[in-house]
């Protein structure tokens, strides 16, 4: 498994966690709204900086995706 794939699954993990919900459903809502590869992509950014950080763009970007469909 790649660094990249290590982060984003331990990502979505957290994310769940702080979002009280399951991996599965984050990531079965990333694949809906098309944001799994962009989330993936950003590894050089989200593991640089606070976990925090990421979970608030994550929230935008589902926000952002949510408003546009």
């Amino acid at each position: 498994m790649t660094k990249e794939m290590e982060f984003f699954s331990f990502l979505l993990e957290q994310y769940a966690f702080f979002k009280k919900t399951t991996a599965d459903k984050i990531l079965n809502k990333l694949d809906a709204l098309n944001l799994t590869e962009r989330v993936f992509n950003m590894y050089e950014m989200y593991h640089s900086e606070a976990i925090e950080n990421a979970f608030a763009d994550i929230d935008s970007m589902i926000k952002d995706a949510t408003i546009k469909n």
